[in-house]
C-alpha cells in the first residue's frame, strides 16, 4: 500500500506541476512576445510607449503599453502571480516525494558520498535559499547596473553549482537540485521583486502620486532572466528520462552545455525582431548540440561471438545477476520495498523480456552505472563485467 500510495502522489504533484508550469511559462513567453512585438513609431496616445494589434480566436486585439502607468488606475487590473507560486509549491512538493523521501534510491550515490538521507536532504535545501541569496545579492550589487557582465558572472555560478552538486549527489539529485536552485530564484522574482514593484505602483496611483518607473524596470529585469531560464529549466524537468545525460561520468558539463544552448535559442527568439544579422544564433546553437551529441556517443561495442575473442557467456549466466540485483523491482510484483509496479513498465523477470531490454539493460546498468539507483540492491562491479561481456557478444 504504501508504494502505491507513493506512486499516486508522485503523478497527482507532477500533474500538477506540470499544469501551473505550463500557465507560468505561457504567460512569461506570451508578454517577453508582447514586449519585443510593441510598435513604438508613428502616432500614439500621449504616455503610451507602444501599441499591438492581434487576432486570436475569431477576435481581433488591440493592445498598449504605457511608458509608466496610465493616467487613472482602472477598476479591475489582472495580475499575474499565482501561477508561478504554484509551480513553485507544487515542484517542492515532487522534490520531498521524490528525492527527500526516498533519498537512499534517488537522491544520494554511495559511489559518489556516502551521505544520510537527512545530511543529503539538508544540503538540497540549503542549496535552494544560498542560490536565492547569492543570486539576489548580484542582482541588487553595482554588478545589477551592468547586465552582460552579471549574465557572464551568474553563469559562472551555475556552472559551479553543476560541478559542485554532482560531487555530492546521484546524477538525478544534482541535475533536479540544480533546476529547483534555479525555479527558486525564477519564483523569488515575482515574489520578493517583480510584485512587491507593482504593488508599490498601484499604492502610489491610488494615493495619487506618479508611480516610481524605476521599481517597474527593475522588475522588467528579473522578468528577463526568468525568460532566459526558462529553457534549462525545462530541460531538467525531463532530464530524469534520459540516462545518457545525468548518467554520464560528464553530467554536470553537460547540463551546462544544453543550458547555454537553450539561453542561445532563448536569446534568438527574443531578438530575431530587431534590426541585424541573428541567423548566427541558431546556427551556433545547433552546432552546440551536435557537439553534444557526439562528445556523449558511447564507445563502439567490440562484437564477441565466440570466434576466440573471448568466451561466450550464456544468459543463463547473467540471469541470477539480473535477478538479484534488477528483477527485485523490474517484476510484475515487485518484491522491493517501495514499489508498486515495475519502474516505467520496464520488467526483467523472464528471458524474453531481458532480452527485448539488452541495450536499455546496458545503458543504464554498465555504461552510466546509474541503475540499480544508489546501487540499493548491492551490484558489484565484477557483476556489471559480466554484464558487460555479455552485451559485448553478437546477440542471440
Amino acid at each position: 500500500m504504501e508504494g502505491h500510495l507513493h506512486e499516486w502522489a508522485n503523478l497527482l504533484i507532477r500533474w500538477l506541476h506540470i499544469t501551473v508550469g505550463v500557465a507560468w511559462i505561457g504567460a512569461s513567453f506570451y508578454f517577453n512576445w508582447l514586449e519585443n512585438q510593441l510598435e513604438r513609431d508613428g502616432d500614439k496616445p500621449e504616455g503610451v510607449e507602444g501599441t499591438l494589434w492581434a487576432i486570436h480566436g475569431g477576435g481581433f486585439y488591440h493592445l498598449r503599453k504605457f511608458q509608466v502607468a496610465p493616467a487613472r488606475l482602472p477598476e479591475r487590473l489582472h495580475w499575474f502571480k499565482w501561477e508561478a507560486y504554484y509551480t513553485w509549491i507544487s515542484g517542492f512538493l515532487l522534490l520531498a516525494v521524490v528525492y527527500y523521501l526516498n533519498a537512499r534510491t534517488n537522491l544520494i550515490d554511495p559511489s559518489v558520498a556516502d551521505l544520510s538521507p537527512l545530511t543529503a536532504s539538508l544540503i538540497g535545501l540549503a542549496t535552494l535559499a544560498l542560490s536565492w541569496l547569492v543570486y539576489d545579492g548580484l542582482c541588487r550589487s553595482p554588478l545589477g547596473r551592468k547586465p552582460v557582465a552579471l549574465a557572464a558572472v551568474l553563469f559562472a555560478l551555475l556552472v559551479l553549482l553543476a560541478w559542485g552538486l554532482s560531487q555530492l549527489f546521484s546524477g538525478r539529485g544534482a541535475y533536479i537540485h540544480v533546476g529547483a536552485a534555479i525555479g527558486t530564484c525564477m519564483v523569488a522574482n515575482v515574489f520578493f521583486v517583480i510584485i512587491p514593484g507593482q504593488r508599490a505602483m498601484v499604492a502610489a496611483m491610488q494615493a495619487g502620486r506618479a508611480p516610481d518607473g524605476a521599481r517597474g524596470r527593475a522588475g522588467a529585469l528579473r522578468s528577463r532572466h526568468n525568460n532566459y531560464l526558462t529553457l534549462p529549466v525545462l530541460f531538467i524537468m525531463i532530464s530524469n528520462h534520459f540516462p545518457g545525460t545525468y548518467g554520464s561520468h560528464w553530467s554536470w558539463l553537460i547540463l551546462v552545455a544544453l543550458a547555454a544552448v537553450g539561453i542561445v535559442i532563448r536569446h534568438y527568439f527574443n531578438v530575431r525582431h530587431l534590426p541585424g544579422r541573428h541567423w548566427p544564433l541558431p546556427v551556433l546553437a545547433l552546432a552546440g548540440l551536435v557537439t553534444i551529441v557526439a562528445a556523449t556517443a558511447p564507445v563502439a561495442l567490440q562484437k564477441n561471438g565466440g570466434d576466440g575473442a573471448g568466451p561466450t557467456v550464456p544468459l543463463a549466466q547473467v540471469r541470477p545477476v539480473i535477478e538479484q540485483r534488477c528483477a527485485v523491482c523490474h517484476a510484475a510484483r515487485p518484491s522491493f520495498g517501495g514499489f508498486a509496479t515495475p519502474p516505467k513498465g520496464i520488467r526483467l523477470d523472464d528471458d524474453d523480456a531481458i532480452r527485448q531490454h539488452r541495450q536499455q539493460i546496458g545503458q543504464v546498468a554498465v555504461r552510466t552505472h546509474i541503475m540499480p539507483p544508489g546501487n540499493i540492491t548491492g551490484i558489484t562491479e565484477q557483476e556489471r563485467a559480466l554484464l558487460e561481456r555479455w552485451l559485448n557478444q553478437t546477440a542471440p
